[in-house]
């Protein structure tokens, strides 16, 4: 059986290396086809807004619009509900295919007896 793979990647702009680690594994899972949960937490949570993941720059790293284009087609983007809040973003406002939920939905994720989780 499948084991599933929830990352939280909690920054951005303001950790890029730990950012593109995140997409990164993310990406490389659904491309092997492990069932991807990515959630989208702090500074990561504007990648949620259309353009802004073309902004993210890191030397010797795959562009983040194409990570996030792979895990979007075979995986779950999620951006945190409070995250989401804190910097006035709403579903309306998010690229398709992200949707909006909070710790309750996280943490069913993670318990569930066929997850792995990581955090960057």
């Amino acid at each position: 059986m499948s084991k599933n793979l929830v990352i939280k990647v909690t920054a951005g702009a303001d950790a890029p290396e730990r950012c593109s680690q995140a997409f990164t594994v993310a990406s490389v899972a659904v491309a092997s086809g492990v069932p991807v949960s990515l959630w989208l937490t702090g500074e990561s949570a504007w990648f949620a807004l259309p353009g802004k993941a073309a902004e993210f720059e890191l030397p010797h790293s795959a562009p983040l619009p194409d990570l996030l284009e792979a895990i979007l087609a075979a995986g779950t983007v999620t951006l945190c509900t409070q995250c989401a809040a804190r910097r006035g973003i709403a579903q309306a406002d998010v690229i398709e295919g992200v949707r909006i939920a909070g710790a309750q939905v996280f943490l069913s994720e993670v318990m569930a007896d066929d997850a792995k989780a990581l955090v960057y």
